[in-house]
């Protein structure tokens, strides 16, 4: 299954996440995936808008009050939102037991930097202001929205908000610099992403602020005083360098950072719930780090 799974990714997803095809394709393929992800029976998806921000609200089957997670999309900053990551983002809640929201920021190259940014800040500043415990809440993401989640962190922190409890962050992309050593030696390894993808999605993301400008690359940034982290990352993928950089430097802080590398996976491969048992164990390891992370701090309290 999974060498089938690997193929499919390489024949249908790498040949599309290309420079040469135009943004709206890759972003209708996107979607298109998305119906082909398996999702929880019961949750119950509410659109709605917050401080401008398009917003969709998940609440599973069964869930616990208070527990939240707000979930990032990846897509390079270019692609993805509600089409392609309502499944993996309701799967996260439904093995968290948590309320799930979200957001469809604003995507380059129509919106370059700091666009996301700020549209993710004030849905979780609006998140806070409607009565959701920070202790109770969780900031997840995939890919570019790992990379987001970091820096919302960062800018929470430097902004003086209440800090949520934990991060998860899955495949996350890090330095847009792409100079992380994966980016060449799993080049070809990697079934899903290309470097050529990645130089025209940084390239259109930054619009020409600097690479390693910690507000894009969050890698480089000041990572002190953030929750405890969980790192997900495939050992084939192309940015496995990316995590093992991040986990290393936030342990320098002194940190609390968890990294599962999955042998033989790729990138985002918890997309796949329900069909691989590497991504159902690896969507319940997250369920049970939220469930850890922010029990810990109500008993704390």
């Amino acid at each position: 299954m999974v060498r089938a799974f690997k193929a499919l990714v390489r024949g249908l997803l790498k040949p599309v996440l290309s420079p040469r095809v135009p943004v709206r394709w890759q972003r209708r393929l996107g979607s298109l995936i998305g119906l082909s992800l398996r999702g929880p029976a019961g949750a119950v998806y509410r659109e709605r808008r917050w401080a401008g921000v398009p917003v969709l609200d998940i609440a599973p089957a069964v869930g616990t009050p208070t527990l939240g997670v707000l979930f990032l999309h990846g897509g390079g900053y270019v692609m993805g939102g509600f089409g392609s990551h309502r499944k993996l983002a309701a799967t996260i809640g439904e093995a968290a037991g948590a309320r799930v929201w979200l957001p469809e920021y604003r995507l380059a190259p129509e919106h370059p930097h700091p666009a996301a940014l700020t549209d993710a800040l004030a849905v979780y500043a609006e998140l806070l202001e409607q009565g959701q415990p920070a202790d109770r809440l969780v900031i997840a993401g995939d890919s570019a929205g790992g990379g987001l989640s970091l820096t919302l962190a960062g800018a929470i922190r430097d902004a003086g908000l209440p800090m949520p409890a934990a991060l998860v962050l899955i495949s996350p992309w890090t330095d847009l610099s792409l100079s992380g050593p994966s980016i060449a030696s799993h080049a070809r390894r990697d079934p899903m992403v290309s470097p050529a993808w990645l130089r025209a999605c940084s390239e259109a993301y930054r619009a020409g602020t600097a690479k390693t400008d910690t507000a894009c690359s969050p890698l480089f940034a000041n990572l002190a005083g953030l929750p405890p982290v969980l790192i997900q990352v495939g050992s084939e993928e192309i940015l496995l360098s990316d995590a093992l950089r991040l986990r290393d430097r936030l342990r320098l802080t002194g940190g609390d950072c968890e990294l599962r590398q999955f042998a033989g996976l790729w990138h985002v491969f918890q997309l796949h719930y329900g069909w691989l048992d590497a991504a159902d164990e690896a969507v319940e390891q997250i369920g049970q780090f939220i469930k850890n992370k922010t029990a810990r701090l109500a008993q704390a309290a």
